[in-house]
């Protein structure tokens, strides 16, 4: 009963088997004793709970299926339940619920409705919150789940609601359509059965992938004949992983079966759209929440900044403080009823059930009464205001026009409120190469071929060395005019003078260009390549008639690039793909595409030539092919590939293998067991590639540039002054990665370079380690920097973490080449369980990048070429590299003060409201007696000091953003969560004890014997004591707050000065008139009594001003004495006092509009013109010249805009 309850209510996922068995258009056997399996419809559910994003819910044949409604957030009857036991799952929740209990289950000073009321506001506001966004939710589904589709039933095309489509289904989508559920493909309107599909709402890929049928479904285009189709389909239970798909196809033709592998070649992902082709048809494997797309919803992040951390510590200590307060007082106050007349006096006789009841009873009691009395130290609103102050301040990220990319239409996103504040933390950043420091937009610059290098220049190829002399050159340019009469290729005299050579030469040229054609995953529009296959081709007409699509910004300048020399890749046409070489069309049948992965870091083609024969054509990094070549000039191309990658060019090794009969045939039988295998097929197919993938013949290689992205070394020097050390995490080789560091400025030349490379043992990769160490204590005046390759990094974990973590740390930058995903993960978790616990920040823009992303405590995605993987799946995302030093100098830096203070702040102000009822209990014989009236106990936190607090914590700038930003040392100011250590925090607490010291013995000595108080005669009472204390305190916390505060607007002095009137206001109208609904009103007339003494007054003034005379003393012997770099910061003068919203005149068009603004703001805060407004930075300045942030509330000069 416990575990149907539970699965209910989502919390445990059902079982799971590891394979399902689909029945295409639900065709289930006859005969037998089958029970088909059940699946969930195709509802999408986006407002899921976290547990179904790392388990999706699958279900055993014989097991009822899970309603749908589990997969939501909140239904109807869970939302109270599932709300209530997500909000005390939170520690200061549910001590405020024990709180409650405690006080309706036993006699307790103070009314259920002062822990009660808070706590029912805190959970209401934030259930409130959370069922609002999960309605949103509903109604986006309620849209996306009621689209029309076309389904296949009874021999036609039914038109039905996409939450209707079922597993089995066979579905037909049209061109430009989004796919339904997760399809296999089972013909399109094309004779191959091909189609082309974006998955750019997936992984923002804006490619044109190809995906095929096998060829027993692909002749299947019509409805009919589909309706004939007999087939089971057996493929692996939904995961998230968007491109991996394990199945097979059994088909039944004439009592015949056949099977076919199934893979990611063959599956239409939902939220994927078809491009370029009429319509297709697809059987659906996976539906609703079982999609690819609904697994990779992507939960809210589990990270936990620092100052969550340091505020759950604070909140321990001050629950000890609280204990300490309830245990001292019923000790006492047995202690002083040791006496028999103050055990029982004569005005407060005890009953007999009281005298006869247990001591230990009583002291029980006693200790919860004293316990509900200073609950109130524990600040409840504490934790909602942190979530608001998050979330909204999050927005300003996204609004800061600083961190908007024009080019792209990009601007900065959120995706984790949870750590702004740790953005100003930061100790660590571990970057991506490509396409984080790099635009990753390729250029074709070099090659080798052959073991002679050649550069690119105006559509040519040049050969390095002599030129060609007057006898030998023409000779050699009448031989290759038969190849290539549009004088693409030109070259020297190192060719050599025979013509059996230099035949032999331009084959080994046709072959490379070939390869470098054909060895690839590119794609080219269908309107684009019509009428190019026609006739002879022009050279001239590939760069406005051919546009390429590929995955990879390598393979796209590539391809371009041996089109323009000749060799054009026209597109593919079934099963073959068509090249022109100089005007000829060739096409070339595909047997095999042996995809890339990171392991084995290469791919391969294998294809058949026109003349019959057949090729392997591989490519790939120079550590994964050469090793596998034995013929070719392969020591000249490896010295070339380092020179290639000492100019910070990438480079990739192309070599072919030329296969006989028999060997194919072994090779098409090997890859066809792996490809159907339903187990283990990806290490089966990494087997069979690597036995496909050998004795190659090298043909050259290619070199493209990256060019560096815009200030990427002068953000990177700034992260440097900002005591930020930055780690170069690559997967590019050595060379390469080393030039491009030096060129950014990760390296400096004057830095001594220490490597740790090709290491081939544990005990190699250790002395070289300790020789390093050394090297390092030697020369410690030096800034060392560290290469690191894959390959000595696996080494250097596996045994010597300390001794590796010691070098690294003694090295001012470190660079990790020819790294693989997982190991960048690794590198990143070491450095924070190291003893230090430093705080990591990962940059990266690829989908390789996501597993560092996810590991460091705060992930920034780059929206990028490499598609949208790593945005979606980090914290924050920006478009380029230079937005990280606004992000983290500014914003991090105000986030990290704003929310520092807001936390002390919190726990100063509780510390200054309970210690004064501590101390009354001194004066009524512990006699449990509140100080406060029950409402002033409930409304304190909630609205009398809340607002101030939360617009501080939002708009606070207590220095310029711009000299922030100009000045990166003053990040360093913050670093180690300084503004939350131990000693601030015992300032703050001690101030808040002082404070209230002041506020109950003031009141004492000045008004407690004033027996003339009251223009009445009445003396001092108890409530008009309280009241005077409550007073005092609600003023000079408020007054606290704005002293405090060092950028000041309208709205700034609307809450502060606002919160004070109202309590004013509130506590005239609470006791000046008789509520009907309130039982008993002891506050009545007592605050207007009050106030109409002149001696009130002068004790209220008297006490707001000594406690905080105190406190700014201290601040201005601090400021002279000892400041700090930020304090002396703020001493610097501008050519303007006056601050305005940036955006403000930055949104006009002229000093018109400017003006308008100006007088605008005149009527609003009274000291904004834009004619006195200046800027700090001139045009000079390194960083964002073209300030229009609207967060940073700062001076500028409309006509830098």
């Amino acid at each position: 009963m416990w575990c149907w309850i539970r699965r209910q209510l989502g919390f445990d996922p059902p079982h799971q088997t590891e394979t399902r068995t689909i029945y295409i258009a639900n065709r289930f056997p006859q005969s037998g004793l089958y029970t088909p399996q059940k699946f969930i419809d195709n509802r999408i559910i986006s407002s899921k709970s976290p547990e179904c994003n790392s388990q999706p819910h699958i279900l055993e044949p014989l097991v009822l299926p899970l309603p749908q409604e589990n997969m939501f957030q909140y239904t109807v009857w869970n939302f109270v339940p599932k709300t209530l036991f997500e909000q005390f799952r939170r520690v200061a929740n549910f001590y405020f619920l024990i709180i409650f209990l405690v006080q309706l289950m036993i006699d307790t000073p103070t009314s259920p409705i002062t822990s009660g009321l808070p706590l029912f506001f805190v959970i209401t506001v934030t259930a409130i919150k959370q069922g609002y966004e999960d309605w949103l939710r509903h109604n986006s589904d309620n849209e996306v789940n009621g689209a029309p589709v076309y389904v296949v039933r009874s021999g036609g095309l039914v038109k039905t609601r996409s939450k209707n489509v079922r597993v089995g289904d066979i579905v037909r989508v049209a061109k430009d359509e989004i796919f339904p559920a997760d399809l296999v493909l089972l013909s399109s309107d094309r004779l191959d059965g091909s189609c082309h599909v974006t998955t750019a709402s997936l992984d923002g890929e804006t490619n044109l992938k190809t995906h095929v049928a096998v060829p027993e479904t692909a002749v299947l285009q019509t409805v009919a004949s589909l309706d004939t189709l007999e087939a089971v389909i057996e493929c692996h239970q939904p995961e998230a992983d968007l491109y991996r798909f394990t199945g097979q196809m059994m088909i039944t033709q004439q009592l015949e079966e056949i099977l076919r592998p199934l893979g990611p070649e063959s599956l239409l992902l939902r939220g994927a759209r078809l491009k370029n082709t009429k319509e297709i048809f697809g059987v659906a494997v996976y539906t609703g929440m079982e999609t690819k797309m609904a697994l990779n919803y992507k939960s809210k992040s589990q990270k936990r900044s620092a100052v969550e951390k340091s505020m759950n510590t604070f909140l321990i200590i001050y629950l000890i403080i609280l204990i300490a307060e309830a245990i001292i007082s019923t000790i006492l106050k047995y202690s002083w009823q040791a006496e028999e007349k103050w055990d029982e006096p004569w005005y407060n006789q005890k009953t007999e059930h009281q005298r006869n009841s247990s001591k230990i009873l009583r002291f029980i009691s006693d200790f919860l009464a004293f316990l509900v009395l200073y609950n109130f130290i524990i600040p409840i609103s504490l934790y909602v205001t942190v979530e608001m102050q998050k979330f909204l301040g999050s927005f300003f990220i996204g609004w800061d026009l600083d961190l908007y990319h024009e080019e792209s239409d990009q601007k900065a996103q959120v995706n984790t409120s949870d750590l702004n504040e740790e953005l100003g933390q930061v100790e660590y950043v571990f970057t991506d190469k490509t396409g984080t420091l790099t635009e990753n937009e390729m250029q074709f610059r070099e090659c080798s071929i052959n073991g002679i290098k050649y550069q690119e220049s105006n559509g040519r190829l040049v050969s390095e060395g002599p030129t060609p002399d007057s006898s030998e050159g023409p000779f050699y340019r009448n031989s290759l005019s038969h190849l290539n009469n549009l004088s693409h290729l030109t070259t020297s005299s190192s060719f050599g003078t025979s013509l059996e050579n230099e035949i032999e030469l331009i084959k080994k040229h046709d072959l490379f260009f070939k390869a470098v054609s054909l060895c690839h995953t590119v794609q080219i529009s269908n309107v684009q390549t019509d009428g190019i296959g026609d006739g002879p081709w022009q050279s001239s007409l590939a760069p406005s008639q051919l546009e390429y699509y590929a995955s990879s910004p390598d393979e796209k300048a590539l391809v371009e690039a041996a089109a323009r020399i000749g060799i054009v890749f026209i597109g593919n046409s079934e099963d073959t793909m068509e090249v022109k070489t100089l005007g000829k069309l060739e096409r070339y049948k595909l047997l095999h595409v042996l995809e890339f992965d990171s392991d084995r870091r290469r791919m391969s083609v294998i294809v058949q030539a026109p003349s019959g024969e057949k090729f392997l054509f591989a490519k790939g990094a120079e550590s994964s092919v050469l090793p596998k070549c034995i013929g070719g000039e392969i020591e000249t191309t490896r010295i070339h590939v380092d020179e290639f990658a000492l100019k910070g060019l990438r480079t990739l090794c192309i070599a072919y293998r030329q296969l006989t009969s028999k060997e194919y045939e072994d090779i098409d039988r090997r890859l066809f067991e792996a490809r159907t295998a339903l187990q283990q097929r990806e290490e089966k197919l990494a087997d069979v590639f690597q036995f496909i993938e050998k004795d190659l013949v090298l043909l050259g290689a290619t070199a493209v540039e990256d060019r560096l992205q815009d200030k990427v070394p002068e953000t990177i020097e700034a992260l440097r002054m900002a005591g930020i050390k930055v780690w170069v995490l690559t997967g590019d080789k050595h060379e390469t990665a080393v030039s491009v560091s030096l060129s950014c400025g990760h390296f400096h030349r004057t830095m001594n370079i220490l490597e740790l490379t090709n290491q081939k043992s544990d005990s190699e990769c250790a002395e070289q380690l300790r020789q390093l160490a050394r090297r390092i204590e030697e020369d410690h005046v030096i800034q060392h920097g560290l290469v690191v390759d894959g390959t000595s990094l696996s080494l250097a974990l596996r045994e010597h973490e300390k001794l590796f973590m010691d070098v690294c740390r003694n090295c001012s930058a470190v660079l990790c080449c020819r790294m693989a995903p997982l190991q960048k993960a690794k590198v990143i978790r070491l450095i924070k369980i190291s003893p230090e616990k430093p705080i990591t920040l990962a940059v990266g823009d690829g989908a390789n990048d996501v597993s560092m992303i996810q590991e460091a405590h705060v992930g920034i995605g780059i929206m990028g070429k490499e598609g949208r993987q790593a945005a979606r799946n980090s914290d924050y995302a920006i478009a380029r590299f230079k937005f990280l030093s606004k992000l983290l100098f500014v914003h991090g830096h105000f986030y990290y003060i704003r929310i520092a203070t807001l936390v002390q702040y919190f726990f100063y102000k509780n510390v200054c409201f309970i210690t004064p009822q501590f101390l009354y209990q001194f004066y009524c014989l512990f006699s449990q007696q509140t100080l406060y009236d029950s409402v002033y106990l409930t409304l304190y936190n909630i609205c009398f000091t809340s607002l101030p607090i939360l617009v501080y914590s939002l708009l606070e700038q207590h220095i310029d953003p711009h000299i922030l930003q100009n000045k990166p040392t003053l990040y360093r100011d913050i670093s180690k969560n300084r503004q939350l250590s131990i000693k601030t925090f015992l300032y703050w607490t001690i101030l808040g004890f002082s404070h209230a010291f002041i506020f109950f013995f003031g009141s004492c000595f000045l008004m407690g014997k004033d027996i003339s108080l009251l223009g009445n005669g009445q003396m001092f009472g108890n409530w008009t004591f309280g009241t005077l204390v409550f007073t005092v305190m609600v003023i000079t916390v408020t007054v606290k707050m704005a002293l405090e505060t060092h950028f000041w607007t309208w709205i700034n002095h609307f809450v502060t000065w606002g919160s004070i009137i109202f309590y004013f206001v509130f506590s005239f109208f609470y006791g000046g008139i008789l509520w009907p609904f309130l039982g008993s009103q002891n506050m009545y007339f007592v605050f207007i009594q009050l106030l109409s003494s002149g001696s009130a007054w002068f004790a209220i003034i008297l006490m707001v001003v000594t406690c905080l005379f105190l406190d700014i003393v201290k601040k201005v012997f601090d400021r002279q004495l000892h400041p700090t770099n930020t304090e002396k910061a703020q001493l610097i003068k501008t050519n303007s006092s006056v601050k305005c919203l940036d955006s403000m005149c930055c949104f006009s068009e002229g000093e018109a509009t400017c003006a308008s603004v100006g007088r605008m703001l005149e009527r609003v805060i009274g000291r904004c013109s834009p004619t006195h407004v200046s800027r700090l930075w001139s045009a000079s300045d390194p960083f964002y010249t073209n300030d229009r942030s609207i967060l940073t509330l700062s001076t500028m000069e409309s006509s830098t805009c």
